[in-house]
């Protein structure tokens, strides 16, 4: 069984059907701009259990939202809105 993703517009599609990415944040303590750019595009936290991602859903609507999905058993936890 594939994992469902929400869309607030066409409903419950097959993940295949989407992009995703985490919401992130720069380090406040990274001054200069190469570095929290690097930060920001490499250093992820692959955090365990619930978190806030960013869809886009690229064989539908063409929209993105967010969603809060558990990563321990991939179980959308609350779908979010855009």
């Amino acid at each position: 069984m594939s994992l469902r993703i929400p869309c607030p517009n066409c409903g419950a599609r097959s993940v295949h059907e989407f992009v995703h990415g985490e919401i992130r944040r720069a380090p406040e303590h990274l001054t200069d701009p190469d570095e929290r750019n690097l930060d920001l595009a490499f250093m992820h936290d692959n955090p365990e259990g619930p978190v806030t991602e960013r869809w886009f859903h690229a064989q539908g609507c063409r929209r993105w939202f967010e969603v809060r999905r558990d990563t321990t058993t991939d179980r959308i936890v609350e779908p979010g809105e855009s």
